[in-house]
């Protein structure tokens, strides 16, 4: 039970293994009252200043307030000790349920964890697990956008994925591979490189592609924050998106819209998928059966300005 009162952000340590406090980890999101109570759910996140993860988290909260949980939100930072140690709060019994939206751990450890907690995985899901899941079809997502920019024409086609100790970078690489071989298009290694997510990765590997002189005719990007650093990185170049290289993107941010050119991307339904989440993590705290273990939503083509037909030049 966590009390304080007219609180609305507290701050978890992280300790090193010597026991020395290095850093501060997580922000407790709770309602500015006296918390009494214990209906709390640990929402545990890789990168909350990723807009897409920030999304998924408010619709969790929106269904953990309507029902009177309050939310604890842990940041990773992409590190697997802090994953490790947010889990260890549910051991300790600080919330009655986590939802997962990241998967570092080994899977034998979330599991055994889903076995004794209410525990849902989000976005990601682990292999041959019965873990409760929501996620996307990440390979069919990016097969759909490979293929997209294949029927405009491109044949020469560069894919910049995000970090692969991730399933899902792993079945977006696979979705990319599998569209260019149905198509009998040859992947040339050089144009498959792995960022990080960042809008930064995604700028640097695409002056990358210009520095060795390999470039593609379009770029699919496994993220929107990097097909925005690749739409940087061209136009530095004083080229033009998508006259001279086509790109696009998926999650299809809020500022995907905007962006100039707007980008063209695969929609993940974000909020519903935290909707959900939030939803079987109240079934599963309450002991209620679950037909369906693993949850996977539909995403979209959002064609925008960003690809344009290719046009050969004999």
């Amino acid at each position: 039970m966590i009390r304080r009162q007219f609180c609305n952000r507290l701050q978890f340590k992280y300790r090193n293994k010597k026991g020395q406090i290095t850093k501060m980890v997580g922000i407790v999101e709770v309602a500015k009252k006296e918390i009494v109570s214990a209906k709390t759910i640990l929402v545990v996140v890789p990168d909350i200043t990723n807009p897409f993860f920030s999304k998924v988290f408010r619709g969790i909260e929106a269904v953990a307030v309507t029902n009177g949980y309050q939310v604890i939100l842990g940041d990773t930072g992409n590190d697997l000790e802090r994953e490790k140690w947010f889990l260890n709060l549910l051991h300790q019994k600080k919330a009655d349920g986590m939802a997962l939206l990241t998967a570092q751990m080994d899977a034998a450890t979330v599991e055994e964890a889903a076995q004794r907690f209410p525990l849902v995985l989000a976005c990601e899901y682990m292999e041959g697990s019965n873990i409760t899941t929501v996620s996307i079809d990440n390979i069919s997502g990016a097969r759909n956008a490979t293929e997209y920019l294949i029927d405009l024409g491109h044949e020469r086609i560069g894919c910049i994925i995000g970090p692969l100790n991730s399933v899902l970078n792993r079945d977006r690489l696979k979705g990319f591979y599998q569209a260019m071989s149905s198509n009998n298009l040859i992947v040339d290694p050089v144009l498959v490189q792995e960022g990080d997510f960042s809008f930064e990765s995604g700028f640097n590997l695409m002056m990358k592609f210009f520095a060795i002189g390999q470039l593609p005719s379009a770029i699919f990007a496994a993220n929107d924050e990097m097909a925005m650093g690749v739409i940087k990185a061209i136009k530095s170049k004083g080229l033009k998106v998508p006259e001279d290289i086509s790109v696009l993107g998926f999650d299809n941010l809020k500022f995907s819209s905007i962006f100039e050119p707007g980008l063209t991307t695969i929609a993940q339904p974000a909020f519903e998928i935290g909707e959900k989440v939030a939803e079987l993590l109240l079934r599963l705290i309450n002991k209620e059966e679950i037909k369906h273990e693993q949850m996977c939503l539909a995403n979209q083509l959002i064609v925008r300005q960003s690809c344009q037909q290719y046009v050969k030049i004999f």
